[in-house]
């Protein structure tokens, strides 16, 4: 390596110090506790591990902490796997991270009641920003793995219970790196569908690990801040998630949230069949009780007694019909033998008669001359016979 009497730069120092260390540690696993944890905006890590007497500066680069599960805190136990390297220009050395792990289930859960105290305390979960589901959907929204066996077991009930839904499927990672961002992301995709009754989230069963994306705080503020009411159907009914607290109404299972969400068509056709068939008989119960009440009113004494006085009535009434007719034919009859005296005298005067016989008569000035010394020798006369009238010009 080198002697004492070598005299080095800080450079070479720190080089030959960065081959040992990197050499010596290029496979290690570490056990430590969070602190100082910051996310860059360059999507890179920076963070610290200690235990109770030492410390050393971590960095996790974003093609890497893609694949972790969880999002670190500060306080969290974790298994840090990497390799030690040198940052000459500062002279530290840092623990390289390449995979990171929680140290156990316990401290997944303290970091799971680190933040359900956290929301509690800030009203995410109070029952008064919870929304009532509507009872006869047209559209829900489900967001799930597209090639999972919840979306079928979802699917299958809302086609058993209630075929006329329509259902808006948003394929999204519920799993793994980056499952919480996806979700985040489908839920803003459905807030953005103008006609949504409510969103399903949805999940089958797992591990702690497997659920966790739904542990995540994007998440849980995604569905705080949904339009749109949203219920939570993760895991099996002993699973519970941040999620299941934020929402507006929990469902122990996938298959269970879409039994919750959809009315059940045979129940209702029951409904339906058993009303029909009840409205029918009190129809038919109160048509014969209406037609009992009214055979006894026909057949009582009372009842008769108006009857016979509308008969008599109807027979004064014919007969002064009768007298009236009678009165009215006399009448007409005495009009028509006034009528033909009347039409003889007229005919009787009529002038045509004495003009068909040859008779002519005289008008001048417009009246008619009948005498000869009303005649006036110095005007024109007009002639009437029968068959015409002429002018004549009257010469001494």
């Amino acid at each position: 390596m080198f002697t004492m009497q070598e005299i080095l730069t800080v450079s070479e120092l720190t080089s030959q110090i960065k081959f040992v260390l990197e050499e010596g540690f290029s496979a290690v696993i570490v056990e430590g506790e969070i602190s100082n944890f910051k996310a860059h905006v360059s999507g890179h890590w920076y963070f610290n591990l200690k235990d109770a007497n030492a410390v050393i500066s971590c960095t996790m680069w974003k093609g890497l902490n893609n694949y972790v599960f969880f999002t670190p805190q500060d306080g969290m136990k974790v298994h840090a796997s990497g390799r030690i390297t040198v940052y000459p220009p500062r002279g530290n050395y840092q623990l390289d991270v390449r995979s990171l792990k929680p140290a156990g289930i316990g401290d997944l859960q303290a970091a799971f009641e680190k933040l359900k105290q956290k929301l509690a305390a800030e009203g995410l979960f109070d029952i008064e920003h919870k929304r009532t589901i509507p009872e006869f959907p047209k559209k829900i929204g489900i967001i799930t793995a597209i090639d999972g066996a919840a979306l079928k077991d979802m699917i299958s009930v809302a086609k058993r219970r209630f075929p006329l839904i329509e259902l808006i499927i948003i394929p999204t990672k519920v799993q793994g790196s980056g499952a919480a961002e996806d979700i985040v992301d489908s839920i803003r995709t459905l807030n953005r569908h103008p006609e949504l009754d409510f969103i399903i989230l949805g999940r089958g069963g797992g591990s702690i690990e497997d659920l966790w994306a739904f542990n995540e705080e994007i998440v849980a503020r995604a569905i705080y801040n949904s339009k749109y009411p949203i219920i939570t159907g993760i895991g099996h009914e002993i699973d519970f998630t941040i999620a299941d607290f934020v929402a507006d109404l929990r469902a122990p299972t996938p298959s269970a949230a879409m039994e919750i969400a959809t009315p059940d068509k045979d129940e209702y056709f029951a409904f339906i069949n058993d009303f029909i068939y009840n409205s029918y008989q009190d129809i038919m119960n109160l048509i014969g009780n209406f037609q009992n009440r009214i055979y006894k009113s026909i057949d009582s004494y009372g009842f008769k007694i108006p009857i016979d006085l509308i008969r008599r009535n109807a027979q004064s009434l014919d007969n002064q019909i009768y007298r009236l007719t009678q009165n009215m034919d006399k009448i007409i009859l005495r009009n028509n033998n006034r009528l033909t005296l009347i039409s003889n005298k007229i005919e009787a005067h009529d002038i045509n008669k004495p003009l068909k016989k040859g008779f002519v008569l005289v008008k001048q000035n417009s009246n008619y001359v009948q005498r000869v010394e009303n005649f006036n020798l110095d005007k024109a006369a007009q002639l009437t016979f029968f068959d015409g009238a002429i002018e004549v010009e009257v010469k001494n």
